[in-house]
C-alpha cells in the first residue's frame, strides 16, 4: 500500500480516536501530512478547553489548515467551526449533522467557536439550538472557554442567552504555565468517591478511577488556606511521586489544579498487616521471614534514595499493606517532615506531629532527639517480633508506653514462644531494637541476615511442606 492510500485509509480515524500524550491529556494537535511529498500541512483545532491544562496558541492565518475529504460529520463540523466558515457550518446544519454532536473530548461546534470568537458562527449555532450549556470532559462551556481567552463578544452573547460558566477556584499548587501541569495530574471527573464514604480528614479511602479501585486521600476545605498542610501534602506527593519498588505502595497520580486536591495511591483489598495479625496471631516461620524480607527490601531502597534517605519514622502493622497475591507493601511514609542537620543527621519539624501512643516509635523520635534512618530498623524489630510472637511488643496502655519512651534502657523481653524459630532470628531482633542507634544494623545487612537463615533453615530440612523461596 502506497504512501497515499495509508493516508487516505488512516486520517478520519486518526482525528476521530486522538492520540495521548505524555502527560495523558487529549490532543486535537494534530500533525498529519496532506501529500507524501510535504509535511508542512496541519490540521488543528487551534485553542483547546479553557480547563485543559494543555492548551494551544491561536491558529495563523497562513496555518495551512485543510479539511480532508473523508473526516466524519463531527469532525467537519467542529473544523469548520474552528476556521470561522459560517456557510461551511450552516451547509453541514442543513445536511442533517447534529448541531450538538460531540467528539472524545465531549466538545461541540460552540465550544470550539467559542474559543476562537467566531461570533457570527456562534450566532449561527445559537439559532440552531445549540446546547449553550454542554460541558466538555473537562467540565467547561461555551462561555468559560470565551471568558478564559478574552472574546468578550461572544462571552456577552452566552451570557445573554443564560449561558452559565462554571465557577473555577485555583488552587495553592495551580501553575501559571498550563505547559508546567504536572505529568501525574489526574482529572477529578475519573475519579468517583461514594459520598456515603464521607471524607475522612487526613487518610487514604476507597474510590474509583476509571472504573478500578484506588486509596484516595482528599485535602480537606480547611486545609487549603493553611500552609502547614499545603506543605504537608506537597512533601508527601513529592516523596511518592519518586518512588517505585515492588515492596513499596505504588503512587497512581494526584490532581492539584483543580478542587478537591487528591493523592491517588494503589488499592490493596487484603488490608494491612495489622489487621493481618489481629486475626493470624503468631505466623509460621516460613511466611514471617518472607514477610520481613519484604518489610526490608522496601525499607532499603526507601533509606537508600538520592539524594537523601527517606526516613519513614512511622514504620507500623498498619503502614504495611497486602496486595491480592499476599505480597506486603511499605506505605505511610512522607507525612512525617524531617529537616536535614547533617549529612545523616535529621530532627522532626513537628515533633507534634508523631503518634505518642504507638508501640514502634524509636526512643529518639519520641524525645525529639536528632537520629539517623536506624529509627526505622528498630520499629522493624519490633514487626519482627510480633510477626513471630504473635502479640504486640509491648502490652500497656497509652500512658505506659509513654512513660516507657522516656527510659533511657527501654529493652524488649524476647520470649520466643515457638521452638521451631532458629536462635538467628532472636539475635537479629535484639539488635534491631537496641536502645543504642550504633548497635543497630542496616536495612541491607538485614536482608543478608534474613536470607542467610532462610537457606540454613532449607539446607537443614526445617519446615519442608510449608517453607518455599518466592524471592529467590
Amino acid at each position: 500500500m502506497d504512501a497515499a492510500a495509508q493516508l487516505k485509509r488512516g486520517i478520519s480515524r486518526q482525528l476521530s480516536t486522538g492520540s495521548f500524550k505524555k502527560s495523558g491529556k487529549f490532543s486535537f494537535q494534530r500533525q498529519i501530512s496532506m501529500d507524501p511529498k510535504r509535511n508542512n500541512f496541519r490540521f488543528s483545532f487551534g485553542r483547546q478547553s479553557s480547563m485543559d491544562p494543555i492548551r494551544r496558541g491561536p491558529l495563523a492565518e497562513d496555518d495551512g489548515l485543510t479539511v480532508p475529504e473523508n473526516l466524519d460529520s463531527t469532525m467537519q463540523l467542529l473544523s469548520m467551526a474552528c476556521k470561522g466558515d459560517v456557510k461551511g457550518v450552516q451547509d453541514l446544519l442543513d445536511e442533517g449533522i447534529d448541531v450538538n454532536s460531540i467528539d472524545l473530548d465531549g466538545r461541540t461546534a460552540l465550544h470550539i467557536a467559542a474559543c476562537e470568537g467566531h461570533v457570527e458562527v456562534v450566532k449561527l449555532l445559537l439559532s440552531r439550538r445549540a446546547n449553550i450549556d454542554a460541558h466538555d470532559r473537562w467540565g467547561s462551556t461555551a462561555a468559560a472557554d470565551a471568558k478564559y481567552y478574552g472574546n468578550v463578544e461572544v462571552y456577552n452573547i452566552l451570557k445573554a442567552r443564560g449561558a452559565k460558566v462554571p465557577k473555577t477556584r485555583k488552587t495553592p499548587m495551580v501553575v501559571a504555565n498550563p505547559r508546567e501541569v504536572p505529568e501525574y495530574e489526574l482529572s477529578p471527573l475519573d475519579i468517583q468517591i461514594r459520598k456515603s464514604d464521607g471524607i475522612s480528614k487526613g487518610s487514604y479511602q476507597v474510590a474509583k478511577w476509571n472504573g478500578t479501585k484506588v486509596s484516595v486521600k482528599i485535602l480537606d476545605k480547611e486545609s487549603y488556606s493553611d500552609p502547614e498542610s499545603i506543605n504537608a501534602f506537597q512533601h508527601e506527593l513529592t516523596l511518592l511521586e519518586k518512588v517505585r519498588h515492588p515492596n513499596v505502595v505504588q503512587f497512581i497520580g494526584a490532581v492539584t489544579q483543580k478542587m478537591p486536591m487528591m493523592i491517588v495511591l494503589e488499592y490493596h483489598s487484603k488490608g494491612d498487616l495489622g489487621s493481618y495479625l489481629q486475626k493470624k496471631g503468631r505466623l509460621s516461620p516460613s511466611k514471617a521471614l518472607r514477610f520481613a524480607l519484604e518489610i526490608a527490601r522496601g525499607m532499603n531502597y526507601l533509606h537508600e534514595c538520592k539524594p537523601d534517605p527517606v526516613i519513614h519514622c512511622d514504620l507500623k502493622p498498619k503502614n504495611i499493606l497486602l496486595d491480592c497475591g499476599g505480597q506486603l507493601k511499605v506505605a505511610g511514609f512522607g507525612v512525617l517532615r524531617l529537616s536535614k542537620v547533617s549529612e545523616d543527621k535529621f530532627k522532626l519539624e513537628r515533633p507534634e506531629a508523631i503518634d505518642r501512643t504507638s508501640l514502634y516509635v524509636a526512643t529518639e523520635i519520641f524525645k525529639d532527639e536528632i537520629f539517623d534512618r536506624s529509627v526505622d530498623v528498630y520499629s522493624f524489630g519490633l514487626l519482627l517480633y510480633e510477626m513471630v510472637e504473635g502479640v504486640p511488643p509491648f502490652s500497656k496502655s497509652p500512658e505506659e508506653i509513654a512513660k516507657l519512651m522516656t527510659l533511657d534502657d527501654k529493652r524488649l523481653a524476647l520470649k520466643m514462644k515457638s521452638k521451631s524459630f532458629p536462635p538467628d532470628l532472636k539475635k537479629l531482633i535484639e539488635e534491631c531494637c537496641h536502645p543504642d542507634c550504633v548497635g543497630r544494623p542496616t536495612f541491607s545487612e538485614i536482608i543478608v541476615r534474613l536470607e542467610k537463615v532462610v537457606v540454613k533453615c532449607s539446607k537443614h530440612g526445617w519446615w519442608k511442606d510449608a517453607f518455599k523461596l518466592p524471592w529467590k
